[in-house]
Protein backbone atom coordinates (compact mmCIF):
# COMPACT_ATOMS: atom_id res chain seq x y z
CA UNK A 1 0.00 0.00 0.00
CA UNK A 2 2.73 2.48 0.93
CA UNK A 3 4.49 1.92 -2.40
CA UNK A 4 1.21 2.64 -4.16
CA UNK A 5 0.92 5.98 -2.37
CA UNK A 6 4.49 6.94 -3.32
CA UNK A 7 4.04 5.93 -6.98
CA UNK A 8 0.83 7.91 -7.40
CA UNK A 9 1.62 10.76 -5.01
CA UNK A 10 0.44 13.50 -7.37
CA UNK A 11 -2.84 11.64 -7.99
CA UNK A 12 -3.80 11.07 -4.35
CA UNK A 13 -5.20 13.38 -1.71
CA UNK A 14 -5.42 12.91 2.05
CA UNK A 15 -8.57 13.44 4.09
CA UNK A 16 -6.92 16.48 5.68
CA UNK A 17 -6.26 18.00 2.25
CA UNK A 18 -9.85 17.31 1.15
CA UNK A 19 -11.07 19.30 4.16
CA UNK A 20 -8.75 22.18 3.28
CA UNK A 21 -9.26 22.20 -0.49
CA UNK A 22 -13.01 21.61 -0.63
CA UNK A 23 -14.07 23.49 2.52
CA UNK A 24 -15.96 20.59 4.06
CA UNK A 25 -15.59 19.20 7.56
CA UNK A 26 -13.56 16.17 8.51
CA UNK A 27 -16.78 14.60 9.77
CA UNK A 28 -18.29 15.02 6.30
CA UNK A 29 -15.30 13.26 4.72
CA UNK A 30 -15.69 10.44 7.27
CA UNK A 31 -19.41 10.20 6.62
CA UNK A 32 -18.98 10.08 2.83
CA UNK A 33 -16.22 7.47 3.28
CA UNK A 34 -18.31 5.31 5.61
CA UNK A 35 -21.29 5.68 3.28
CA UNK A 36 -19.21 4.46 0.32
CA UNK A 37 -19.19 7.71 -1.65
CA UNK A 38 -15.45 8.34 -1.22
CA UNK A 39 -13.51 5.07 -1.44
CA UNK A 40 -10.11 4.94 0.28
CA UNK A 41 -7.31 4.25 -2.19
CA UNK A 42 -4.62 3.53 0.42
CA UNK A 43 -3.89 4.00 4.09
CA UNK A 44 -0.62 4.84 5.81
CA UNK A 45 -0.91 4.79 9.59
CA UNK A 46 -3.97 6.88 10.44
CA UNK A 47 -3.84 8.81 7.16
CA UNK A 48 -6.30 7.85 4.43
CA UNK A 49 -5.54 8.62 0.81
CA UNK A 50 -8.14 9.04 -1.91
CA UNK A 51 -8.01 9.29 -5.70
CA UNK A 52 -7.78 13.03 -6.35
CA UNK A 53 -9.79 13.00 -9.59
CA UNK A 54 -12.53 10.81 -8.15
CA UNK A 55 -12.85 13.05 -5.07
CA UNK A 56 -13.23 16.15 -7.24
CA UNK A 57 -15.83 14.44 -9.44
CA UNK A 58 -17.80 12.91 -6.57
CA UNK A 59 -17.90 16.04 -4.41
CA UNK A 60 -19.12 18.07 -7.40
CA UNK A 61 -21.83 15.49 -8.15
CA UNK A 62 -22.86 15.23 -4.48
CA UNK A 63 -23.19 19.00 -4.16
CA UNK A 64 -25.21 19.25 -7.38
CA UNK A 65 -27.58 16.45 -6.41
CA UNK A 66 -28.00 17.75 -2.85
CA UNK A 67 -28.92 21.16 -4.28
CA UNK A 68 -31.56 19.39 -6.39
CA UNK A 69 -33.03 17.91 -3.21
CA UNK A 70 -31.72 14.34 -3.36
CA UNK A 71 -31.03 12.55 -0.06
CA UNK A 72 -27.59 11.08 0.51
CA UNK A 73 -29.05 7.58 0.22
CA UNK A 74 -30.47 8.38 -3.25
CA UNK A 75 -27.21 10.07 -4.24
CA UNK A 76 -25.29 6.92 -3.32
CA UNK A 77 -27.71 4.79 -5.34
CA UNK A 78 -27.39 7.15 -8.33
CA UNK A 79 -23.57 7.36 -8.20
CA UNK A 80 -22.52 3.86 -7.23
CA UNK A 81 -25.67 1.78 -7.49
CA UNK A 82 -25.89 0.65 -3.87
Amino acid sequence: MIATVKKTKNRVISAKDIVRDYHITYQTVNHYTDFGLLPVLAKKGNVRFYDKDLVAKRLKEIKLLMNEGYSLRLIRKKLIGI
